[in-house]
């Protein structure tokens, strides 16, 4: 008999709680050993899953159970947040008596419960952000990071102009509208099946966050320069500064991880970019990196972070163990390094998906302390410069940006320019 949406649900669940894999990996992995599953059972599971982990504070203390049984879990989920009926429950496959569950969890009334648990953080990250932002915004930011990102994707100016990229997509049925502040971004409020749409395969877009659009616009590169990814990862913003940068001049994309450069391949093909250089580096120190010491015109630093920025598209990140003393160790680290690469006059833009202080303010202090050659540019004359009309308070030097506020990922980034040779 084949397994009903529930017990898949259920399933995946468990194996994403269990896993020590991020979650979108650990849901691939088990699509593709469950390949009869169809279309609707994943999209359903899939959703569900990260429903749970959006709210799962809340989810288990509605049960009175931390941690709860997935198949709990689940069920808490379909009752509070989509309206299930206890009938239905037991209907879709739930084992349990679904009548007695549905009665306990009903009873709890959410307002009377403490704000982190109400917004399903943990208290260290509650803590922080009240610290830092005061409780009202800490649980506006929350509620925000809650609800699933929409679809963001940035034009390839190499490629189409935004009205055309629109165009494209509109004529395969999926409409989208501007981005407020990015001048490349183009936003659809619907999922839709990207990859298949012929403006993805020919290059005229790609899937990227409006946020980490304008981080690539912050570092404004330009023409027949040599500019340094520091830590590429996937290379979204490698491929953001090769469009900006005209597909001139040299720009190089260093990781540590081989695989993730090797994905970036077929990607730069997509674009048209041919003047990228990936480079695999064992760490931050690596020869490779020592060798182009004082050259780059623009270094980009996206570090290693917490990513509690991302929670709306990994929602499973705040449920993790961090060790914040070791994340801005690395991060000062590598900002360090990539220092050395910044040519006199140059600039380098450090950045994270993070709103914690200790990842962003703390650590770029500690640097300029260290570092008096160095000094900040504030972020907003660099976007007025590139038609981003987001004004920054007068006082505010980096681009700090909030989910609740500006409907992107929640960044953190800061330019900063070397001394001019004397």
């Amino acid at each position: 008999m084949k397994p009903r949406p529930y017990a898949r649900a259920a399933e995946l669940l468990a194996a994403v709680l269990n896993s020590a894999q991020p979650a979108d990996r650990e849901i691939e992995r088990y699509f593709r050993s469950h390949r009869e599953m169809g279309s609707k059972d994943r999209a359903f599971a899939a959703e569900a899953v990260y429903a749970c982990l959006r709210h799962k504070r809340l989810l288990e203390h509605r049960l009175g159970a931390t941690p709860a049984p997935p198949a709990e879990l689940l069920a808490a989920h379909l009752i509070t947040q989509q309206g299930w009926s206890a009938r239905a429950l037991q209907e879709a496959g739930y084992n349990g008596d679904a009548a007695a569950l549905a009665a306990r969890i009903r009873q709890t009334d959410s307002r009377q419960l403490p704000p982190a648990v109400r917004v399903s953080l943990p208290d260290w990250i509650y803590d922080s952000l009240t610290a830092q932002l005061g409780e009202s915004e800490t649980i506006a930011l929350a509620e925000a990071l809650n609800r699933p990102a929409p679809v963001d994707v940035r034009v390839n100016t190499l490629k189409a102009k935004r009205e055309q990229a629109a165009a494209a997509l509109a004529a395969e049925g999926y409409a989208s509208e501007p981005t407020p502040y990015s001048p490349l971004g183009l936003r659809l409020n619907e999922r839709a099946p990207l990859f298949k749409t012929r403006a993805f395969q020919e290059g005229m877009i790609e899937i990227q966050d409006e946020g980490s659009q304008l981080l690539a616009l912050l570092v404004e590169p330009r023409r027949h320069e040599m500019v340094a990814d520091f830590c590429a990862g996937g290379g979204g913003k490698t491929l953001a500064l090769g469009a900006l940068m005209a597909n001139t001049g040299t720009l190089y994309a260093f990781d540590v991880l081989e695989k993730r450069l090797n994905k970036l391949k077929p990607r730069l093909a997509r674009a048209g970019l041919d003047t990228v250089r990936r480079v695999v580096i064992e760490h931050e120190r690596d020869p490779r990196v020592q060798r182009l010491r004082g050259k780059m015109d623009r270094v980009l630093v996206d570090a290693p972070c917490t990513g509690l920025g991302t929670l709306r598209r990994n929602p499973d990140i705040k449920w993790r163990a961090h060790n914040l003393e070791q994340i801005t160790a690395l991060q000062q680290r590598i900002l360090e390094a990539a220092a050395t690469l910044v040519k006199p006059g140059g600039r380098l833009v450090y950045a994270t998906c993070s709103p914690l202080r200790a990842e962003n303010d703390a650590v770029v202090e500690w640097f300029l302390g260290a570092h008096p050659e160095f000094r900040v540019i504030p972020a907003g004359e660099i976007l007025a410069r590139k038609h981003v009309p987001l004004p920054l308070p007068a006082q505010e030097q980096a681009l700090r940006l909030y989910t609740h506020r500006h409907h992107t990922d929640t960044f953190y980034a800061v330019a900063l320019e070397r001394a001019s040779a004397a």
